[in-house]
């Protein structure tokens, strides 16, 4: 246990997981934890969301948790009231939902487009929505958004929801940074490159490997500088330093986190 984010209440969105193992969401809970945050919650699914409650409150940390969509106002809402109501303040917004579907601009449907950029982004407008007058209120806050390097380069997957969705994160994060400057409230995201989590079992498996997914591993292992993806306690380490206040002086950055990825060409 540490003190990096003692007296601070998080809400992290995504905070379950979508199989066995280690998201994103679910890894920077239990971190901002470990670190004295006390942490609401979030996930579409309840079950997802009270496992990661109950490993917090096994290492003796404090969570409630929420059920909810974001991508819908009445449920981000709900989030926000029940946290207020819970804790009394909002330090900490962690923005990691996050889906992607498979397809380039002729493969990909109309429905995938609209369900991957109302998730990935849309999430994050009304997160941001109807927590920002809080934090205005009380003078302080820090948000991190969960980008990705397909913001900013092709890693060869077509998947153009997706890889669109993570740019926009990218302006959406400095937006906010910029005209929230001086009302002390800080806001960055991180960018994760390859990296081993349950979302890209599930989501990436049958495009790189027929669906085998040791195999996919082992390919995508091949294609980091480092010869071996991230994972999700990586990306949450770059997530707790932007939430702490080791980084009170950094606002509208992208922190990329991956293994040298983007320094190469493919």
């Amino acid at each position: 246990m540490g003190d990096r984010l003692q007296g601070k209440v998080a809400i992290v969105t995504g905070a379950g997981s979508v199989g066995p193992g280690w998201g994103n969401g679910k890894a920077a809970a239990v971190l901002f934890a470990r670190e004295g945050a006390k942490i609401l919650a979030t996930d579409i699914n309840r079950d997802s969301a009270e496992e990661t409650r109950q490993i917090i409150l096994d290492e003796g940390g404090e969570c409630t948790v929420h059920a909810g969509d974001v991508t819908q106002s009445n449920d981000v809402e709900s989030m926000v009231k029940q946290c207020m109501e819970s804790y009394g303040q909002i330090d900490v917004l962690h923005n990691n939902v996050g889906i992607l579907s498979v397809g380039g601009p002729v493969e990909a449907s109309e429905e995938s487009w609209d369900r991957v950029t109302a998730v990935n982004v849309k999430s994050m407008f009304l997160t941001c929505k109807y927590v920002l007058p809080h934090m205005v209120t009380a003078g302080v806050g820090a948000i991190v958004n969960i980008s990705s390097v397909t913001g900013i380069r092709w890693i060869g997957v077509p998947y153009i929801s997706y890889s669109t969705s993570k740019a926009a994160i990218i302006q959406f994060t400095q937006s906010v940074a910029i005209e929230y400057a001086r009302k002390n409230i800080r806001c960055n995201c991180v960018l994760p490159g390859l990296i081993n989590t349950p979302m890209v079992h599930n989501s990436l498996a049958e495009f790189y490997a027929a669906g085998d997914i040791p195999k996919m591993i082992e390919m995508r292992d091949e294609q980091c500088p480092t010869g071996k993806m991230g994972n999700a306690w990586d990306v949450a380490h770059a997530a707790l330093f932007l939430a702490s206040d080791e980084a009170r002086y950094i606002t509208g950055t992208q922190l990329v986190v991956d293994g040298g990825l983007t320094c190469c060409s493919l």
